[in-house]
């Protein structure tokens, strides 16, 4: 059964409209206008509307890159924002990058609820969390205040001092942080024969790891999926994939996670979404998780 699912414990996150290519968006007291290729329908509200409730809107120059225009320049570029559910709670520094992005995607609550709730069920007193492509960190806080040692693997230099940043903020200590290539990283791992209670993926449909090297998901995802699921403890674990690709769906995760790991129990396939206020459902990529405690 393909499950649709949204965030239930944001506050300081609202989606308040989309359509026409963008979303109107309130992180904290800050509201957004961004660019989202998903959206191709009508706005549900009015132009005067959305103008009225934004304080920074993002204008592109190139499909990589824009700049934000302030309603008010006393508006700072970095801010903070809160997460709490009911196991653990984290604190997040968001920015405005010059590539449309602020440090967060708000649909991943529903995966960080689903870390912290396995975590918690764990009897291994200090399960062992891995997070590849991990951004700027939040789901690997989660873990780490969920109780999990925990290891956080970007290619990205500056988006993983970021997520020590996100650390810092959030009170916690001791995450382990590698700068390298996932894929790279996974293997070398293997050969170490280490093991890993949860794993966490969320690849990008394109990157480049720190020397150049290329991910293009279509093309390394088998590889990595085979590689990643012999690092699960046999007793306790769990995995979760997660993309944000136009081409793929929750049917394409679910084959690769059965054909990886023909032993898999309790399998949830399906698809993240963001609910507008203003009534309109976002949908924000495909997900594949399982739990064996």
């Amino acid at each position: 059964m393909i499950q649709l699912l949204s965030p239930t414990h944001w506050k300081d996150y609202e989606l308040i409209d989309c359509g026409d290519f963008e979303k109107l968006e309130r992180f904290g007291n800050v509201v957004l206008i961004r660019p989202e290729p998903q959206a191709v329908w009508k706005k549900t509200l009015s132009d005067q509307e959305w103008k009225k409730a934004a304080n920074i809107t993002f204008r592109g120059r190139s499909a990589t890159s824009g700049e934000w225009v302030k309603k008010n320049l006393s508006i700072p570029d970095r801010w903070h924002v809160e997460y709490k559910n009911n196991e653990v709670a984290i604190k997040l520094r968001l920015g405005l990058t010059s590539f449309k992005h602020v440090g967060v995607f708000p649909e991943q609550a529903v995966n960080w609820d689903y870390i912290s709730s396995s975590i918690k069920k764990f009897k291994t007193p200090q399960p062992k969390v891995l997070n590849l492509f991990a951004y700027t960190g939040a789901a690997s806080l989660i873990a780490n205040a969920a109780g999990a040692e925990t290891t956080h693997v970007d290619s990205i230099k500056q988006v993983v001092t970021w997520a020590n940043e996100n650390q810092e903020l959030s009170g916690l200590k001791n995450t382990r942080w590698m700068v390298e290539d996932a894929l790279k990283f996974v293997k070398k791992e293997l050969k170490r024969g280490k093991k890993y209670n949860g794993i966490i993926l969320d690849p990008p449909a394109y990157g480049h790891g720190p020397n150049g090297e290329k991910w293009k998901l279509e093309d390394h995802i088998q590889e990595m999926m085979q590689d990643v699921v012999q690092l699960l403890d046999e007793k306790e674990h769990f995995l979760i994939l997660n993309t944000y690709s136009l081409g793929f769906s929750s049917v394409i995760v679910e084959n690769l996670i059965k054909t990886s790991f023909p032993q898999v129990q309790n399998l949830e396939t399906g698809e993240l979404y963001l609910q507008a206020t203003a009534g309109i459902k976002l949908p924000l990529g495909v997900f594949g998780k399982f739990c064996n405690v």
